[in-house]
């Protein structure tokens, strides 16, 4: 099978699973940011929350590895996803194929297991999967997550009917806000604590 990718142009613009990661964070943030323009020194909240989630330095593990556990058979390494569908890109750590004959994304972090980045991590993988069903027209069922932190503990997530709905909404929701419209607060107010835009927000 031969992978490929949609055409880019560099006039079009393209939200990534990162954005709309940290638009479900708090909703609120992206629109002072991108809609309004809002720029403040303070170093971005969802950021610094995020500060552990590094990826893992690649350049010197076998290329050639094929993962057999996962049922894997060939795999293609540091994907660039674009799809003008769906208006947003991404870039995918690995691409397995299966026995099944269905694709699987496969992201490493340089994290330890722990269930609340877990649920973040997993709308990350939606979102790449998105990408591969449009671009690739293949079925994706079931994604991948490699832990470094806990002796690379390899979690299988499902793409479900759920998982993908979820996915597919937080896109609409962003695109929504992109247009002009002023969304709800976050609902957990821990995260306003250090925000650079609670003043203007609470007003």
């Amino acid at each position: 099978m031969s992978l490929y990718q949609n055409s880019y142009n560099e006039n079009e613009v393209y939200t990534t699973p990162s954005e709309i990661i940290e638009f479900m964070y708090c909703q609120r943030f992206t629109y002072f940011m991108k809609c309004l323009g809002i720029r403040q020194y303070e170093e971005k909240r969802y950021k610094v929350a995020k500060g552990k989630n590094i990826h893992v330095d690649k350049s010197n593990t076998n290329v050639n590895y094929v993962r057999k556990k996962i049922n894997g058979i060939s795999k293609y390494i540091n994907v660039y996803l674009i799809s003008k569908k769906l208006g947003f890109k991404g870039i995918v750590d690995e691409i397995y194929q299966l026995t099944d004959g269905n694709l699987a994304p496969l992201d490493y972090k340089y994290a330890e297991y722990s269930e609340r980045d877990f649920l973040t991590y997993k709308m990350q993988m939606a979102l790449y999967s998105l990408l591969i069903e449009d671009i690739y027209k293949s079925k994706v069922e079931k994604m991948f997550l490699v832990y470094f932190r806990s002796n690379n503990l390899i979690k299988e997530l499902q793409f479900d009917e759920g998982t993908k709905e979820k996915a597919i909404e937080a896109v609409k929701d962003y695109k929504k806000v992109m247009m002009g419209y002023y969304p709800g607060a976050t609902k957990y107010r821990a995260r306003c604590i250090d925000c650079c835009y609670r003043n203007i927000c609470n007003k």
